[in-house]
């Protein structure tokens, strides 16, 4: 790991295990080698560290643009963090995605887009299915619990709860179902990796 990537990455640890007695289920199932994307439910804005520091190695984050400025200029790009622009997305950041998975690379991304607001899942949009199609990339199902009542959306007060992040089985498209043309086949992708994630309990 690169030195500052190392020291952020022990710090999360160390504070999600003291604070949040943060634990994995089905760690064993993570898969670590070749191109995997990471796909996750979003409930808080702790949910990248959090899915990070299950994997023993780099990987690669999402991160909003307007984070890149002054220290974030410097820090998030040696973070392996992504910028996008969620007031106005294009291609750049679904480009770079595919090219890093392409390289063999671990990419975290939140297929609902956004926060949750009320705890539930929500609906996938289609650019995940488009980066899985494009990247032939393995999928890689996790489901955070807690981290809302952590730090729910639109709320700066942290609350020191249980937090638990459960991965599931690894989900390997078929050559046909990667045969993707448009944005109809993308969300079928993309729905097919939510129903994955919502099949993941605390059980």
């Amino acid at each position: 790991m690169k030195t500052i990537y190392w020291f952020c990455y022990t710090l999360w640890k160390m504070c999600f295990v003291c604070f949040f007695s943060y634990r994995i289920i089905g760690k064993e199932k993570l898969v670590t080698d070749g191109p995997v994307l990471i796909a996750s439910n979003h409930e808080s804005f702790l949910d990248p560290p959090l899915v990070g520091i299950a994997y023993s190695k780099e990987v690669y984050f999402l991160a909003r643009k307007t984070l890149f400025r002054g220290l974030g200029a410097w820090l998030y790009p040696r973070l392996n963090s992504i910028p996008i622009d969620q007031d106005r997305p294009d291609m750049t950041s679904l480009k770079t995605i595919i090219k890093l998975l392409k390289k063999g690379n671990q990419v975290i991304v939140f297929p609902e887009g956004a926060r949750t607001l009320d705890g539930e899942l929500q609906p996938a949009e289609a650019g995940t299915g488009l980066m899985v199609a494009k990247s032939k990339a393995v999928v890689q199902p996790v489901r955070i619990f807690g981290a809302r009542k952590a730090l729910p959306r639109g709320s700066g007060k942290m609350n020191f709860c249980p937090i638990t992040v459960v991965v599931g089985d690894p989900i390997v498209f078929t050559p046909e179902e990667l045969k993707a043309r448009g944005r109809d086949d993308y969300q079928k992708i993309s729905n097919r990796i939510m129903e994955e994630i919502g099949k993941l309990t605390l059980d």
